[in-house]
């Protein structure tokens, strides 16, 4: 879930939260799929279903592999039970922890009936979902899922299409929206709050930003006195 500014939590100064999880930046065109846990070609973009994870190589050679979750709290996906592959597989963990480094949404988790690298490293790339119903109802006007803003239009106070956002991701900072520009180009980040998010019609499927005029600037170069 996301706020502007925030996390899991609301901060003051009118933020707005984005809930944990995401779906394909596709639009679906289904309304719902019974028992998605038994569907071996499970789409993506099954709007009942939000993305809480992904899946990344394996870890060693006794089963564990590298898991990428998109929860506020990183270790908070192994609380909503069950999850469901995109393949269809039921995945549960029987352990998880952090896997260190500067990344503090990368996981190392062991799945049940996972008990070798071979195992492990076929669950590389696969994505993770949790029925939408499970997570609950947002609590107010300002709390969005992630899944919700992923794919919408990035348009300014002008009504320019400036691209669409490709990621929420909240690096310890505060929410961010992650917007891929329509010209092409490396993707930019643009903090989630109200000065620089003023409107979000997600049912217009749109955002509209106040973004600073070097949004998409590249970085440029060091003066010659800073450090590397």
């Amino acid at each position: 879930m996301a706020r502007r500014p925030g996390g899991t939590t609301p901060h003051g100064d009118g933020g707005r939260r984005a809930r944990p999880g995401r779906i394909g930046e596709s639009t679906a065109t289904s309304a719902h799929r019974p028992k998605p846990e038994a569907d071996a070609t499970l789409p993506a973009t099954d709007p009942s279903l939000v993305q809480m994870g992904e899946f990344g190589r394996a870890h060693g050679l006794n089963g564990e592999v590298r898991l990428k979750s998109y929860t506020g709290d990183p270790q908070a996906i192994g609380s909503y039970g069950p999850l469901i592959g995109a393949d269809g597989r039921r995945i549960e963990f029987t352990d998880l922890r952090r896997a260190g480094g500067a990344s503090a949404d990368v996981l190392v988790v062991r799945v049940k009936g996972v008990a070798d690298r071979t195992g492990a490293e076929a669950l590389n790339r696969l994505a993770l979902y949790v029925p939408r119903d499970r997570l609950g109802a947002v609590a107010d006007e300002d709390e969005f899922f992630t899944a919700d803003l992923v794919g919408l239009d990035v348009v300014d106070l002008e009504g320019k299409v400036l691209g669409t956002v490709a990621d929420v991701p909240n690096y310890g900072g505060g929410d961010l929206l992650e917007i891929k520009p329509a010209l092409g180009g490396p993707t930019a980040l643009l903090p989630f709050t109200k000065a620089f998010v003023p409107t979000l019609d997600v049912a217009g499927g749109r955002v509209i930003v106040d973004p600073p005029d070097d949004l998409f600037a590249p970085a440029g170069p060091r003066p010659p006195d800073e450090p590397a």
